[in-house]
């Protein structure tokens, strides 16, 4: 294989609020921590052991923007993306460095009835950030609210 590949994809929980920065010009940037776990049994206690890791989480402009709207903490999330490293002066002049995920696509898992969220308009799933940072897929109030009952169709799921 003569290529490189560079791609994440997890699934976790916001372990803080979305934060979000805006720049000159319009664009944004947010970011939030996103905490991955691990399972298992101790085999010689017997004992479940959970491990916890946690993902820096970069996402750029109108995508930052419905995330700060939609996603608080502890809610479940699916994010697809690139890492990067990123290095910096700190206050002390020693070099500081961090691994971050810069988001290509992402979908909301945690749905209104699960989340307590009692907000309008608010996309449940398949929010996806496109090349072009535009949202996709997400459904509308008006979509979601219907007495006209569901047509059949051939999909398996």
């Amino acid at each position: 294989m003569s290529g490189t590949l560079n791609k994440v994809m997890l699934i976790g929980h916001l372990g803080d609020e979305v934060k979000i920065h805006y720049f000159e010009g319009g664009n944004c940037i947010a970011r939030f921590p996103l905490a991955t776990n691990e399972s298992y049994t101790n085999r010689q206690t017997g004992e479940k052991v959970t491990n916890t890791d946690w993902h820096n989480i970069v996402i750029r402009n109108k995508a930052a923007e419905v995330c700060e709207k939609y996603l608080s903490k502890g809610d479940k999330i699916y994010v697809e993306g690139r890492l990067k490293n990123r290095q910096w002066q700190g206050e002390d002049g020693q070099p500081r460095y961090t691994t971050e995920v810069h988001v290509q696509d992402f979908t909301f898992l945690t749905t209104k009835a699960n989340s307590g969220a009692v907000q309008n308009n608010q996309p449940t799933s398949n929010v996806q950030n496109t090349a072009a940072s535009k949202p996709v897929d997400a459904p509308s109030a008006s979509n979601q609210v219907t007495n006209a009952p569901e047509q059949e169709d051939d999909l398996p799921f």
